[in-house]
């Protein structure tokens, strides 16, 4: 099964056009639908962990056997509420490009630019600004 990561390096990247716009009609429908599509992988991912958890319910009569079903169905679970909360991120994408603000650093105002956006659809601030919310996280400035 692909994990989520593996679905952004592999969906087509956006070639920009000579004298293309940042933000381009073509280039938000672009990335509309690379956001629809994740979510839906997603999507289609927590349904069968759902049906997977359901059908091996049954408790294993060895302690250890028991341990590594509860670990896995944990590990399952986490993976699950992880995606859970990068779809609350795709969804703020989509309504980011309704609003126009989609690829826009929430911050400084400035491009995101292609590439980041690319490698991370749900970026919402520049690599520049990150680095700076990270190293005021760290001092425990935020």
């Amino acid at each position: 099964m692909e994990s989520s990561s593996d679905f952004i390096e592999d969906y087509p990247q956006y070639e920009m056009k000579p004298g293309e716009e940042y933000m381009s009609p073509e280039m938000l429908e672009h990335f509309k639908n690379k956001l629809l599509a994740w979510k839906k992988q997603l999507i289609w991912e927590a349904t069968n962990t759902v049906q997977h958890l359901r059908s091996d319910s049954s408790t294993p009569a060895d302690p250890s056997d028991r341990a590594s079903q509860e670990e896995e169905f944990a590990l399952e679970l986490r993976t699950r509420d992880r995606e859970r909360k990068l779809i609350s991120k795709i969804d703020k994408s989509l309504k980011d490009i309704e609003d126009g603000d989609y690829g826009y650093c929430k911050m400084s105002g400035e491009e995101i630019g292609l590439a980041r956006m690319e490698a991370r659809p749900t970026a919402t601030l520049t690599v520049e600004m990150k680095t700076k919310q990270e190293m005021r996280e760290k001092q425990g400035i935020a």
